[in-house]
Parts: structure tokens; sequence; C-alpha cells
């Protein structure tokens, strides 16, 4: 058999090699797409909430689920019954970590008692996201929260305002161990000492829970029959003073702190003066955006303030608030 020229040939193998090259790099560009994708949707970023019943945590599981959808990752997003039970929550703490997930969010309702686990999620390199409450270590990436002492001292000055800047006020707080539970009720107390004549009779504690909260409330106004204003940190103990007011038929300046139906029901008609809202969807989105980051080696601060707002009958229905309010 003839062969062609020398050159001929020579651009024969040329072209033969840089289809070879093609056909190589399409290879590794769509084996590299499927990997890229498939990675993407293996990644799993369980949330240990704090409970699951008040629809501020509904609303923090919402806006996880919008960045899991926009990142194109797995979550789940779990807590226990109530805010008290820190036991079931380092149960789910530790059930979360023992699927290997590539991060986790936390929201510790006892922020010392689950440093054992997160030794062991740092040990795994599993990074760690704290979310509205911190955690007394330095094992968390990052904490996405609520500037929690900044917003009670706005609570304790709409308080004096409202009050005439003298008497007697309560607080019921939802707990002395997590850190919202700690900053809520130390930045009230704390902005409280600007107001000399206005003195804090009484720190109750009901997890969070309404029932529990109502029954704290009336043994306080029974106790202190003169008690002009009383401050509840979280959806729940509000709720539980408002309940509490209304049984022993007491005319009180109530705050709160957070949303839900009840509340914006009761500001609407004046029964509570006003409330601080968090930014739940905020958070939640910020936490899952924060574990992302994370596994892609991105540094992060070591707080992302999520922001907060007071709202009262003349603001409730302000378009800015309404954006934070939910049901």
């Amino acid at each position: 058999m003839q062969q062609g020229p020398p050159f001929y040939n020579h651009k024969r193998r040329l072209e033969m090699i840089k289809r070879r090259a093609v056909n190589i790099a399409v290879g590794l560009a769509l084996a590299l797409g499927f990997s890229a994708a498939a990675v993407a949707e293996d990644i799993y970023i369980p949330l240990i909430s704090k409970g699951f019943q008040h629809q501020f945590w509904q609303a923090v599981k919402t806006g996880s689920e919008q960045a899991a959808k926009d990142y194109n990752v797995k979550v789940s997003f779990e807590g226990p019954e109530t805010e008290a039970m820190v036991d079931k929550q380092i149960d789910m703490l530790s059930a979360a970590l023992g699927k290997k997930p590539k991060a986790i969010g936390f929201a510790a309702l006892d922020s010392k008692a689950a440093l054992p686990l997160l030794k062991k999620a740092q040990a795994a390199h599993i990074p760690v996201v704290a979310f509205d409450s911190g955690v007394d270590s330095d094992i968390p990436v990052t904490t996405a929260t609520t500037d929690n002492k900044a917003a009670a001292a706005l609570a304790a000055d709409k308080m004096a305002e409202l009050i005439g800047k003298e008497g007697e006020v309560a607080v019921v707080a939802h707990d002395q161990t997590s850190r919202t539970g700690i900053d809520r009720r130390d930045g009230f107390v704390e902005r409280m000492k600007a107001y000399p004549k206005i003195k804090i009779v009484s720190i109750q504690y009901g997890a969070g829970d309404q029932l529990k909260s109502t029954e704290i409330t009336k043994s306080i106004l029974q106790a202190y029959p003169h008690l002009k204003g009383a401050f509840g940190t979280n959806e729940g103990s509000a709720i539980g003073v408002l309940n509490g007011a209304k049984e022993t038929k007491r005319k009180l300046v109530i705050i709160g702190y957070d949303s839900g139906k009840q509340q914006k029901d009761a500001i609407k008609d004046g029964s509570m003066a006003g409330a601080i809202t968090q930014n739940p969807v905020g958070i939640g989105y910020k936490t899952v955006e924060a574990a992302v980051k994370a596994l892609k080696g991105e540094k992060l601060p070591k707080v992302i303030d999520t922001g907060f707002y007071w709202y009262d009958k003349s603001n409730i229905n302000d378009p800015k608030i309404v954006a934070v309010l939910y049901d």
C-alpha cells in the first residue's frame, strides 16, 4: 500500500492527537461536572435546634430549607419538644454526629453540656455553626445570632418609658443556661441600672413553656401587688406573662420577645405593649450558608449578626417589620 507524503502523514497524526485530546477533555469535564453535582448532593448538614414547638423555630427551619435549596445541599431540622429537655437535645446531637455529616448547626440549650460532643465533631473535622444560642467554646466556626444583650436593653428602655421611669418590674425568662437566656436577662437587668427609680423585684425561669410561665407570673403578681411591668424573654415566656395577667385581672405593661400569632394579636389589641423580634428566617439561612462557606475553606466572622427590631401597635404593619414577623 502506498503511503502519503511525510507532510500529509504528520498532519494526519496531529489531527488524531487533537481529536483524542478533545475527547479526553470532554470526558474529564463531564466526569468533573457529575462529580461536583454528586458532591453537592452529598453534603448533609443537620441543624439541632433548642425546640420545635414555637413558631420561631419553624421560621428558622424555613430559612434553613431555603438556603439548602439555594446552595444545593441537604439539611434536616429537629429539636426537643420543650426547651427544658437538655438531655434529649444532647441525644439528638449525638445521633446527628453518628450520621457523619459534612457540617452541623447547633443551638445549645445548655452552652456547656454539649462540649464533649462538640469536641468529638472538631476531632472529626466537622465544622460546627452555632445558631441562636452561642456555645461557651471556640469550637464553632461562627455563630448566627441576634445581639440579644442589645435587644433586651432596648426592651428595658421601652419598659422604663412606658411605666414613667419608676416602679417595680419582673422578668420571666426562658432559662439561665443557654446564651440567649443569659444575655436577654442580663441585657435587661444591666440597662435598668440606668433608671434608679425602677426596681427589678423578681427574675423567674419558666423554660419557655406557656403554662409554667403563666403560673410563675401569677405567683409574682400575688407577691408584688404594685408590680407595673413584666418582660418575657421568648415567645412562650411572653405568652405566659400575658395569660398570667389576664387570669389575675391585673393591668400590667408587658413586653415580649419573638413573634407568633398570639403576641401579634395581643399587641394589636393593646394587652401587650410591644416586643422585640429577631429575624428567624435569616438565622436559619445564615446558618446553612455559613456551613457551606466553612466547607469551602472561606474565612467567617466570629459572629453573624442577624438583627432585631422593636415592634408595637404603631409599626406592626410596617413592611420592614412584617418581613420578620411570623405566625
